[in-house]
């Protein structure tokens, strides 16, 4: 979960995110390297949660289910997070903020017309095919539409791992908004 961003303190600052690892319990463990595991993420319960908690016999506070790759000799039971504490480089998984619908300034970056002399332009598209030939709107086209809530993964340096607290430091920037969710793998 991502908490947000600070700085470290020292000449050179270094700007870092803060990332709280979630306690999660790996639930079984399948003969294709993945594992079903469960995590605690908002007060959601229903009967197919509870069918899915007493087959695997967790705590009510263990909510959420999500099937994820896990190394060879993972066993079921509480999820290490040992091995974060040597880990140099990860890699982080989040969703990106949605911005809605939106054009093609904010979208591709696109310069817009001016705005003054009676340009009727300002922040429009302009043009988007060509001529009789090819007669049509080329695949791919920078057009409004879209645009954020999309998974990105980056590639961060650890800079510190608190096992108490569960708080991982990267340097640099995660996508996502505060409290969003997200994967952290080891590069």
């Amino acid at each position: 979960e991502k908490v947000g961003m600070s700085r470290t303190v020292g000449v050179p600052s270094i700007a870092v995110t803060l990332l709280k690892v979630i306690e999660t319990k790996v639930c079984e463990v399948r003969e294709d390297g993945k594992a079903l595991v469960a995590y605690h993420s908002s007060k959601k319960f229903n009967k197919s949660i509870e069918g899915q908690q007493t087959k695997f016999s967790i705590d009510k506070e263990f909510n959420k289910f999500m099937t994820i790759e896990v190394a060879e000799g993972t066993e079921a039971g509480d999820l290490s997070t040992a091995i974060l504490s040597e880990t140099v480089l990860v890699k982080t998984s989040l969703n990106t903020k949605g911005r809605g619908f939106a054009g093609v300034v904010k979208r591709w970056n696109f310069a817009g017309g001016r705005a003054s002399h009676g340009h009727r332009m300002g922040r429009r598209t302009g043009s988007i095919g060509n001529a009789e030939w090819p007669g049509r709107v080329m695949p791919g086209k920078k057009m409004p539409g879209h645009y954020g809530n999309t998974n990105i993964t980056h590639k961060n340096d650890v800079v510190s791992f608190d096992a108490t607290t569960g708080i991982l430091v990267l340097k640099g920037s995660v996508a996502g908004a505060n409290g969003t969710l997200g994967k952290v793998r080891i590069a």
